[in-house]
């Protein structure tokens, strides 16, 4: 089954795999490692905790796919622009010519996750579903 933001998700994280570390890893095994966690995996993560840089490039990576998607199914070029303080407070934007269609608040980053593949997959098409809709509604 294709997705476009999962392809493009996925072509994301793997550009940034310099020494080959997940070459022999299925797109699916990487993606549930990155982003998936389970109520479990939350309980051990303390609420009130820092956020280090990979896992704010890992959300990072999230919107910059959205913005690559949304790019790729309309043809109009978009800027992610993210800021995120050392405990996790901060905010993703995709802007698309002079609009905003994507705007996300963090109050806890370090515990951003999805309880499945599945979530992760419908998520990501909602978002880009979501975009696409507040793009073309602006420009009526």
């Amino acid at each position: 089954m294709e997705n476009l933001f999962i392809d493009t998700l996925i072509s994301q994280v793997r550009a940034l795999d310099q020494f080959g570390t997940w070459a022999n890893k299925a797109d699916e095994d990487i993606l549930k490692e990155k982003y998936v966690k389970s109520k479990e995996d939350l309980k051990n993560i303390p609420v009130i905790a820092d956020i280090d840089e990979m896992q704010i490039q890992d959300i990072r990576l999230i919107y910059q796919a959205i913005a690559l998607a949304f790019e790729k199914k309309t043809g109009i070029m978009c800027s992610v622009v993210m800021e995120m303080s050392h405990e996790g407070f901060g905010r993703a934007v995709v802007i698309a010519e002079k609009i905003v269609i994507v705007n996300k608040f963090f109050k806890d980053a370090h515990r951003y996750s999805f309880r499945t593949y599945e979530k992760l997959c419908e998520e990501g098409d909602k978002m880009l579903a979501d975009a696409i809709k507040i793009y073309e509604e602006y420009k009526k």
